[in-house]
């Protein structure tokens, strides 16, 4: 397994999710991008989902065999994936491209990052699942 690809994966997508939450919502204070999907992209949302850039990038930086953080991770994306086709199935993106700019890059993206994400995640879980087992800890 090339751990410098998985490593430079986990890297960015810990950079996907917190610059992209700072950048897209303006620092926190992108109403606009809140209110569109109050539910999952709150401001608590928002900080939860740089929260989890901060576990991925701990993850890149973890010797142990990432199996089940990429299968959590995946499962995660897939997730917040769902929830982007709910979103996007039943609302109007050019309204929010209207109210504002980042807001409507924002939902017109992250459901493709959160998906590419989502399946870099299952490679290494399937890469990691077919490594074989180190029985010592570091």
């Amino acid at each position: 397994m090339s751990s410098s690809v998985i490593q430079a994966g986990f890297i960015a997508a810990a950079v996907a999710n917190i610059s992209g939450v700072l950048l897209f919502s303006k620092g926190l204070t992108n109403t606009v991008l809140m209110e569109t999907d109050p539910v999952v992209m709150s401001s608590f949302g928002l900080i939860m989902i740089m929260v989890w850039g901060l576990a991925y990038l701990a993850a890149a930086f973890t010797q142990a065999n990432l199996k089940w953080f990429a299968a959590a991770f995946a499962v995660e994306k897939l997730v917040y994936v769902i929830c982007w086709l709910t979103w996007i199935s039943s609302h109007s993106l050019s309204d929010v491209y209207q109210q504002d700019l980042f807001a409507g890059i924002f939902y017109g993206i992250y459901g493709v990052n959160d998906a590419a994400f989502m399946l870099f995640f299952v490679w290494v879980y399937l890469k990691s699942a077919k490594a074989p087992v180190d029985t010592a800890r570091t």
